[in-house]
């Protein structure tokens, strides 16, 4: 090859890395990598995923499945992501699922899988393979509660507040529909000042009544939402839902519940 091949060559080679450095700069400038999810991945073209994840740098192996177990158990405790994760040994790897999707992650960084947990795991695998991206410690204990330990209610204190509140507007009421009554024949515009006050401090207590029932039995609902999702993934009765994909004769360790058991086909 001529010197002037040779330059034309060299020239080419700077032109694309200059390209690929400007490209990889504009997703930087684009997306947020701290809180990248399933909607900033699927806006990413091609060429911005291959500039922004440069495959000699990823990190893979045991490395990544212990990143990505610590991230999304994590995602897991703090109600971001709703998954039982398991781990498994020989080969290494990861599942997580929930009561009607999964995702399989592997030491090279493929995931499969199906359903909104797949959706939700892929972008964690993306940004665990990054060196550049801090995972978080992974959190101790189990990451889900019981089912008999998810609580009632929410806000009590709250709602305990609305009713008082709504009590003092209806006693307010009750009084000045009675000052009305009283005022009626003697002075009638100011009677009829009172019936509107009256009625208007009961409309405000009613409401209030409504709300912290609404806020009531919304709570109760998500909650025993939650349970049954939470029984689904087998956290009551042990049983694993049965969609998924049997490995038989392997050995899970460190799953939600902190137990040790062979997977079932």
């Amino acid at each position: 090859m001529s010197d002037a091949e040779d330059e034309q060559y060299s020239d080419r080679g700077e032109g694309e890395s200059e390209s690929v450095q400007e490209l990889r700069d504009a997703v930087d400038e684009k997306y947020d990598f701290e809180n990248f999810g399933p909607a900033e991945m699927a806006e990413m073209s091609i060429d911005e995923w291959q500039a922004a994840f440069d495959p000699e740098t990823w990190i893979t192996g045991a490395e990544l499945i212990d990143r990505v177990e610590a991230d999304l158990k994590t995602r897991v405790r703090n109600r971001e992501v709703f998954a039982r994760v398991e781990r498994y040994e020989d080969p290494p790897r990861l599942l997580a699922y929930s009561e009607n999707s999964y995702a399989m992650i592997y030491p090279d960084g493929s995931v499969e899988g199906e359903g909104t947990v797949l959706r939700d795991v892929k972008p964690t695998v993306a940004l665990c393979s990054m060196e550049s991206y801090d995972a978080p410690e992974m959190p101790d204990g189990p990451v889900l509660p019981r089912p008999d330990e998810v609580p009632e209610g929410g806000n009590e204190l709250g709602n305990n507040m609305l009713q008082v509140i709504a009590g003092i507007q209806i006693l307010a009421g009750l009084v000045l529909l009675g000052g009305g009554v009283f005022s009626f024949g003697t002075r009638g515009t100011n009677a009829l000042l009172l019936f509107i006050a009256g009625f208007g401090f009961l409309a405000i207590g009613v409401v209030l009544f409504v709300v912290v029932a609404n806020a009531r039995l919304s709570d109760t609902f998500r909650a025993e939402e939650f349970r049954d999702r939470l029984r689904g993934v087998g956290l009551e009765d042990g049983e694993r839902p049965e969609f998924l994909p049997p490995a038989p004769g392997e050995e899970a360790a460190g799953d939600d519940a902190g137990e040790t058991r062979s997977e079932r086909s």
